[in-house]
C-alpha cells in the first residue's frame, strides 16, 4: 500500500495553505510532519484524509486517484489533539461504535474489539466509562476506536500535545510498538524535534505550507538539506552567524576564526551562513581549537537540571542549552565556545554547503 501526493497545492480565499508537494508514503511506516503551528501540518492531513480536495495535483491510494473519493470512503483514521470519546458509552462499545456504523457481525465486532484493547492494553478497561479513565487512556481508547476499523492510514494530528509530561512519555513509547502492531501507513504531526526524533520512522519537515525535506528521520536531522529544515528541526530553534571563508580559514562574524577542514576546506571563498545547535553552546572550552564569542546575556531560564541562556552577539540572537543551573544577570557578558565539528555552512540562498563533521560521522 501507499499514498502518493502529485503535485497537490490548496488555496482558500486566494491565500496558499499548501504549497505543490510531491510525497509518497509507504505501507508500513511511520511518518511524521514537523514543523512549528501554522505550517501547514493539519491542512495536510486534511487532504491525505479527504476531508479537504485539494486545489490542484491527485492523491492516489495503492495506485488509484481518490483526489475526490469522500472520507467516509476511504481506509482511513484520525485521531485529534482533543481525544474524542462517547462519555456515556463503556469503553467497549466506544472501541466498537464504528464497527456498528459499518454493520459488522456481532461476533466479528466483538473479536476485533478485544484483540484492537490488548494491542492498546485496555483489556481491564472495557467496562468502564470514559470519564473514569486517566487521560493516558482516554486517548489510548479514542486510538483503538480509530484503529479497530483497520484502516491503512492512521492520522494523528498532536494527539499528545495535552496530556501531562508522564503520559506522553508513555505514550510516545507505546505508539511506534502500536504501530508496528498495525501494519497501516502511520502519519504523525507535531511541532516538537524530539518527539521526531523519539519516534524514528520518517520526517517531514514543514515550513509556511512547504514540505522543505522528507527522509528518515535521523538522516533529516543530522543532515538538513538547507537552513529552514535545520530551523525547524531544532528546538531551540538553529542559531546562525555569517561566516566568511578565506583559503583554510572561517571567520565568524566579526572576529572568531577556526580552521576550514573536511567538506569546509573544499568550498570555494565566499560568504556563508553557519549554523550550529543550542546544545553545541558551552561555557567552558573542551577542546583547543574551540571558537570562543563574546556575547550579551539577555535572559536565563533555568528548567531544573538544564539552562537555557539567550544570548546577544551583535545582531544575532541566540540561545544555548547548556546542561547545569547557571543564574546570569541580564547584561552580563559572557563567553561561550564552540566546537568547529558542531558547525553547519549553509551558502547565502539557504542551502547545506557542507554538514557539520559530527553529522557525518554519527
Amino acid at each position: 500500500m501507499t499514498l502518493e501526493l502529485q503535485g497537490v497545492s490548496r488555496s482558500v480565499a486566494g491565500r496558499v495553505h499548501i504549497q505543490p508537494t510531491e510525497l509518497t508514503l509507504k505501507n508500513g511506516t511511520m511518518n511524521v510532519l514537523l514543523g512549528p503551528t501554522l505550517s501547514g501540518k493539519t491542512s495536510l492531513m486534511r487532504l491525505m484524509a479527504g476531508l479537504d480536495q485539494p486545489s490542484a495535483g491527485r492523491i492516489l491510494w495503492e495506485g488509484r486517484d481518490v483526489t475526490g473519493v469522500k472520507v467516509q470512503d476511504r481506509r482511513v483514521a484520525m485521531v485529534y489533539q482533543q481525544f474524542i470519546n462517547y462519555p456515556a458509552m463503556t469503553v467497549y462499545d466506544n472501541i466498537a461504535s464504528p464497527l456498528k456504523l459499518m454493520g459488522k457481525p456481532k461476533d466479528e465486532i466483538d473479536r476485533a474489539v478485544r484483540e484492537t484493547a490488548d494491542m492498546l492494553r485496555l483489556t481491564p478497561m472495557l467496562s468502564r466509562k470514559p470519564l473514569e479513565l486517566s487521560g493516558g487512556q482516554q486517548q489510548r481508547c479514542a486510538l483503538a476506536r480509530a484503529l479497530v476499523k483497520g484502516a491503512g492510514l492512521v492520522l494523528l494530528d498532536e494527539p499528545l500535545a495535552n496530556l501531562d509530561y508522564k503520559l506522553r512519555e508513555e505514550l510516545r513509547i507505546e505508539i511506534p510498538r502500536i504501530f508496528e502492531a498495525s501494519g497501516a501507513i502511520f502519519v504523525y504531526a507535531t511541532t516538537e524535534p524530539e518527539e521526531a526524533l523519539l519516534l524514528g520512522g520518517n520526517t517531514a519537515t514543514l515550513w509556511e505550507g512547504r514540505v522543505t525535506q522528507f527522509g528518515p528521520t535521523p538522516s533529516v536531522y543530522r543532515l538538513p538539506g538547507d537552513a529552514t529544515t535545520a530551523r525547524v528541526f531544532s528546538d531551540p530553534p538553529m542559531n546562525f552567524v555569517s561566516c566568511r571563508k578565506e583559503a583554510a580559514r572561517l571567520t565568524f562574524g566579526d572576529a572568531a576564526h577556526a580552521s576550514a577542514t573536511g567538506a569546509m576546506a573544499a568550498l570555494p571563498d565566499g560568504e556563508f551562513v553557519a549554523g550550529f545547535r543550542a546544545n553545541h553552546v558551552t561555557l567552558n572550552r573542551h577542546s583547543g581549537d574551540a571558537v570562543e564569542f563574546r556575547c550579551t546575556v539577555g535572559a536565563t531560564e533555568i528548567t531544573g537540571s538544564e539552562t537555557f541562556i539567550h544570548l546577544n552577539h551583535g545582531p544575532d540572537r541566540w540561545v544555548g542549552l547548556i546542561h547545569g543551573v547557571h543564574p546570569m544577570d541580564a547584561g552580563a557578558q559572557v563567553s561561550i565556545y564552540l566546537d568547529p565539528a558542531h558547525v553547519y555552512l549553509f551558502d547565502t540562498a539557504g542551502r547545506l554547503a557542507a554538514p557539520a563533521p559530527y553529522a557525518l560521522a554519527a
